[in-house]
């Protein structure tokens, strides 16, 4: 007889030894094991105990909001260092996640890597591989020549390297070996067979499992039910029991952030197309339509947060939904991706891949474009999307912005032209500015480099940066302005506004005006 892997969520918070490496499998609320994060905290709290682990969470832990996740175990005591692709994030009005207070005063080491990065060093510890070589990172943040992911004065370890190999530079990640895994999924049997068929993504739970395992560590699988040996689906098993040690049951577990269960997330029932509202018309939805107007009918996108996120409802109300397969970093392929709290998932999906193998796509340049977001641009073209002065937490971190940008044939970023108290109409097809942003965002240096312009200047990407009163794009002679919108001036609106100087090209076209109006545009893309 098969003796159950059952164990209490205080039993297992009481298995992990201090100095633990400590890998967690979430995307924010998506997939998160909050519970057994909860109790490992809660016993931090009885008995002091576990002291000094080290975490790595490749996609964040816990909500925008740090309500749950990786803050109920930020304690100063219980956690030394963490690597993360992303952190929680919260509004500037709300006190930041706690995680972040602690990497803000100094009180935890702390790296920010790229998300798909992190997968693949597990890949490499569980192959007892010694890490990961790759161009993906070059010129940015995580390059040692720059800050090497470093986040704060604290942290002072390389984990990455600048190395040569077989006549070419490149960025090394060294592997770490993993002492526990804390994975999720939605069944288990009691033999540790774990299915996902309640999950909006499988995100790496298999590679963090191995690399655990693979360490001689252990592995902890948080599930909502327990299913008789023998019931699941052979074909439906992510990760085999022989790899999970203990299991935990969290019945109310939420399938993402603020989200209980809906079954068009894990592709088990549609959602009616027509139960999703267009977008609201404004200033944002003229810079989605315009971004929607680069893609070609056939081809594979992959898709960020922000105002990128509104382009598939774009689409949609064009009637041109299905006319782009989108794939995002948590692994759905196609279907209509959500927004807001449930960014990471998608309704309707066609199917849904591990993240590693994700972002393996991504790295190699498969996908045909990208439509990202910015915070700031510099004259070279690189771009910012990690950090914001004094107030980090109300961004994410890296997450896989780096390894999506690494190869990516054209990359449209997508934003405001200034930031802070900026007041925007639209009147008879023109764009008024009422009140200009006190925050200049095309700046002569940038706070760090998440995407660099010189790199992709030296491979040939095609960059397009959009934003509500021009377009741009990245050529040998610099920033270009090559669209403006109707109702805004060149010299005062744009190339005063900018905090650099930008070329303005001879072929300087008004933006379509469609665009700025707010009837169905009848968009037609070009084909692949």
């Amino acid at each position: 007889m098969t003796k159950s892997k059952l164990t209490s969520l205080a039993a297992v918070a009481e298995l992990i030894p201090d100095q633990a490496v400590v890998s967690v499998s979430s995307s924010s609320g998506l997939g998160c094991p909050d519970a057994t994060l909860k109790a490992i905290g809660e016993r931090f709290d009885k008995s002091g105990r576990p002291r000094n682990l080290t975490t790595i969470h490749p996609i964040a832990a816990g909500d925008m909001y740090g309500i749950d996740g990786i803050d109920h175990i930020a304690k100063r005591g219980l956690l030394k260092r963490v690597i993360a692709g992303s952190y929680p994030s919260g509004p500037s009005s709300r006190e930041s996640p706690r995680i972040w207070q602690m990497i803000h005063n100094d009180e935890v080491e702390a790296y920010n890597l790229p998300s798909g990065i992190i997968f693949h060093m597990h890949r490499e510890a569980a192959a007892k591989r010694p890490g990961v070589l790759t161009k993906v990172g070059w010129d940015t943040v995580v390059d040692p020549a720059h800050r090497g992911g470093k986040m704060n004065s604290v942290t002072r370890e390389d984990i990455v390297a600048r190395v040569e190999f077989a006549d070419e530079k490149w960025l090394f990640y060294q592997a770490i070996p993993v002492d526990v895994a804390i994975i999720r999924g939605t069944s288990a049997d009691e033999k540790g067979n774990l299915s996902m068929e309640h999950e909006g993504a499988y995100l790496g739970a298999l590679d963090q499992a191995l690399a655990a395992r693979n360490n001689a560590g252990i592995v902890i699988a948080q599930v909502k039910r327990i299913a008789p040996n023998g019931s699941l689906p052979p074909q439906s098993i992510r990760v085999p029991g022989t790899l999970v040690d203990h299991i935990v049951l969290d019945p109310e577990q939420m399938q993402t952030t603020q989200t209980q269960y809906e079954p068009a997330i894990s592709g088990e029932s549609p959602q009616p197309m027509s139960s999703f509202s267009p977008v609201e018309w404004g200033v944002s939805k003229i810079i989605a339509r315009r971004a929607a107007m680069s893609l070609r009918e056939g081809e594979t996108v992959n898709l960020g947060f922000g105002i990128s996120a509104l382009v598939p409802y774009i689409l949609l109300e064009e009637g041109l939904h299905g006319s782009v397969t989108w794939a995002i970093e948590q692994g759905a392929i196609g279907g209509l991706p959500l927004q807001d709290f449930q960014f990471g998932c998608a309704s309707n999906l066609e199917a849904i891949v591990a993240s590693p193998d994700q972002f393996t796509f991504f790295q190699g340049g498969g996908f045909d474009s990208a439509l990202l977001s910015f915070l700031e641009v510099d004259a070279f073209g690189s771009v910012n999307v990690s950090r914001l002065g004094a107030k980090p937490h109300v961004t994410a971190g890296i997450g896989g912005f780096i390894d999506i940008t690494a190869q990516a044939k054209h990359i449209v970023f997508s934003s405001f032209f200034t930031a802070g108290s900026l007041k925007l109409a639209i009147e008879n097809g023109q764009l008024l500015i009422l009140q200009e942003g006190r925050f200049k965002k095309f700046v002569p240096t940038i706070e760090e480099v998440t995407f660099s312009g010189l790199r992709a200047r030296e491979i040939g990407q095609k960059v397009t940066y959009v934003t509500e009163r021009c377009v741009m794009t990245l050529e040998e002679q610099g920033l270009t302005v090559t669209e403006i919108a109707p109702g805004i001036e060149l010299e005062k609106d744009v190339l005063e506004q900018a905090g650099i100087p930008l070329r303005v090209s001879p072929g300087l076209k008004r933006m379509d005006p469609r665009l700025f109006s707010p009837e169905l545009m009848r968009l037609e893309l070009e084909t692949l």
